[in-house]
């Protein structure tokens, strides 16, 4: 059939509309794709190049080299050095169990070595690095480069870890880090991503502890290049690490040295304090320990035999250790009567041994009493009888007032691990403490130092200071970081008579250079360097009315336990305090006889700056004061740094 013209027209039209059509819709997709395609390469180029450069680009912690730490004189106390070790990422390693066993053909690694790694690989994330073994010599760590390619997800690496040159001497001043555990991880709630890295370290206790975030710096990180089995092949580029702070205490390392040398082979605790600024010179508790055990993590063993040690090594007897102070409590008492215009310097007590209170009988530590005695003599001879006198004039809520103006009963503000509160009890503190009420007899054993009054070495060294100088002496152990002076301001003046401190101070003058002082056989002869002083015996045990009728039993004839704990204070020189010292001896027995004479050889080398010669002790005594230094565990000077110990990994 033949189309007509009008059928053609009609059948162009109908073509013409359908080509329109589908062109437009071949442009529209064109368009769409190409909008596709310009969004995926041009506005999300950078997330899939990131997520591309993931399959053979790793990005790695680096770790901060942690601060080190300095004497006043620039000694180091605590330096980082050099650690070869192995790591394995489980992820890149495969078969674990087969890349160990051929680890183990090239360096050697004990079972034990291997119990502890596999433990460390189940427990961390597959992406974490775990350390295999550490602690390697250079040769090792080469035969391990060079077999890399047989070792999949083993890297060599060096590390920075912690030592302490001067071993047990700062170890309860400066502490001892650790290996960062679940335990610290939860305890803290530290999230910092650097404690993820292989074998980091944490301050556990002490300067390390209390100062871990300014110490610790803060990571870098480094990206390198992997192939396909996740070995590096080269390092891109790398934002180094901040190195923590340098941190300079005001501790003298050779005068701690003597310290700890002096306290050796008795459990016993010791400060020595600047009068003038504050400054802790010297913060000894024996016996020590080596705190580079812990560094690495401390053998069950080792761990056992510090815990069951009688003497307790590992407890900071100087800051955490609280004990009856004995008689060198009894100037708190003198000054809080004489502020108080409750007793006149020449006022004279007798003393015939014991005083008789209500139904009870207490007693002085002299059997025959010291007769009459003023204020000066009550402190230089140590009259129990004086200061249960005073005590009732004065009562105990003016003692504890002054003890605690004094440093006593109060916790000082220092970067160290458990500070002790130490206790100034009122009536209030027995009837909230012990659920009864304050009697007369808890006043009397309160003026000598029992009963219920506690304090540590550091409060009573805080105390000598501030009778000696009659200022506010704050204690202070940080002198700077990273150069910032951090010492307090000077020490504002406590407002006492100075006349009521003169006569603190003659009684203490006597103590050690009177004849009748209790410290009298631990005196100096030279003017230059007099010491002024006051003992303490306190006793740990009750003596019944039975044993003091037949005769007091003798310290060395008792357990070591149950002896009374020996005390002294004192400062130097005289006539112008410069250094105040205390010193306690656990189950020392007598102050006069065993913490006198360390406290005198103490003060006497911070004084001189070096072992103290014998001309300086009374004559009969410098044979044996000679032989004594001899045989002393004291290091020689300590060397002071020229140059930067290791602070950052190249």
């Amino acid at each position: 059939m033949k189309r007509t013209q009008k059928d053609t027209e009609d059948s162009a039209r109908q073509i013409g509309r359908r080509s329109l059509v589908i062109g437009g819709i071949f442009i529209g997709t064109a368009a769409v794709l190409a909008a596709r395609m310009r969004y995926l390469q041009v506005e999300r180029a950078d997330d899939f190049r990131l997520l591309a450069e993931e399959n053979r680009i790793n990005i790695r912690l680096l770790p901060p080299a942690r601060g080190l730490i300095f004497d006043r004189g620039g000694v180091l106390l605590a330096a980082n050095e050099q650690n070869y070790r192995i790591t394995l990422v489980r992820e890149d390693a495969g078969d674990v169990d087969a890349v160990l066993a051929e680890l183990g053909r090239i360096v050697n690694l004990d079972m034990v070595t291997l119990q502890r790694a596999r433990r460390e690989i189940d427990r961390r994330p597959p992406f974490v690095p775990v350390t295999i073994a550490d602690r390697l010599s250079w040769a090792e760590v080469s035969a391990v480069a060079v077999n890399a390619p047989a070792l999949p997800g083993i890297s060599p690496e060096v590390g920075l870890s912690r030592v302490y040159p001067m071993g047990g001497d700062f170890s309860h001043v400066v502490g001892y880090v650790g290996p960062v555990s679940d335990y610290y991880l939860e305890q803290t709630g530290d999230t910092d991503p650097v404690l993820q890295i292989p074998d980091f370290q944490v301050g556990r206790n002490n300067i390390e502890a209390r100062m871990e975030h300014t110490l610790r710096g803060s990571a870098g990180t480094k990206r390198v290049e992997v192939n396909a089995g996740g070995r590096v092949m080269r390092e891109l580029d790398r934002d180094p690490p901040d190195p923590g702070s340098d941190v300079q205490l005001t501790v003298d390392a050779g005068l701690q040295n003597y310290v700890e040398a002096r306290l050796h082979g008795e459990s016993a605790g010791a400060v020595v304090m600047d009068c003038e600024t504050g400054e802790i010179l010297a913060l000894a508790s024996a016996p020590t320990f080596d705190p580079n055990l812990f560094v690495r993590g401390i053998s069950t063993a080792a761990w056992t035999d510090l815990n069951e040690d009688p003497y307790r090594p590992l407890a900071n007897k100087a800051t955490q250790g609280l004990y009856p102070p004995g008689s060198t409590y009894k100037m708190i008492v003198a000054l809080a009567a004489l502020e108080a215009g409750l007793v006149r310097p020449e006022e004279t007590v007798n003393c015939p041994g014991h005083m008789d209170v209500g139904n009870r009988r207490f007693h002085c530590w002299r059997r025959g009493g010291h007769g009459r005695v003023n204020l000066v003599e009550s402190i230089s001879q140590s009259c129990d009888v004086y200061y249960y006198e005073l005590a009732q004039r004065v009562g105990i809520e003016a003692i504890s007032e002054m003890a605690h103006r004094l440093g006593c009963g109060v916790r000082h503000d220092l970067p160290l691990s458990g500070i002790a509160e130490g206790l100034a009890p009122t009536m209030q503190w027995k009837v909230q403490n012990r659920g009864a009420a304050w009697v007369v007899g808890d006043t009397l054993n309160a003026s000598i130092g029992q009963g219920f009054v506690l304090n540590s070495p550091l409060q009573l060294a805080v105390m000598t200071a501030r009778l000696a100088t009659g200022r506010e002496i704050v204690p202070s152990i940080i002198r700077s970081i990273d150069g910032i002076s951090q010492l307090p301001p000077p020490a504002a003046d406590m407002g006492f008579d100075p006349g009521h401190l003169d006569q603190i101070h003659r009684g203490m003058w006597n103590v050690n250079n009177d004849r009748r002082g209790t410290a009298y056989g631990a005196r100096v002869e030279l003017a230059d360097y007099k010491i002024a002083g006051k003992t303490g015996t306190s006793q740990v045990r009750n003596i019944s009315a039975a044993e003091r009728a037949s005769g007091v039993i003798r310290n060395e004839d008792l357990p070591w336990e149950r002896r009374d704990h020996a005390l002294y204070v004192g400062y130097a020189p005289y006539d112008a305090p410069r250094y105040a010292c205390s010193v306690i001896v656990e189950h020392g027995g007598g102050g006069s006889a065993v913490a006198a004479p360390i406290a005198r050889d103490i003060l006497l080398r911070a004084q001189l700056g070096e072992v103290p010669p014998p001309e300086l002790y009374p004559a009969g005594q410098r044979r044996d004061i000679e032989r004594m230094h001899r045989e002393l565990p004291i290091l020689p000077s300590p060397p002071v740094p020229t140059g930067r110990t290791v602070r950052s990994q190249a």
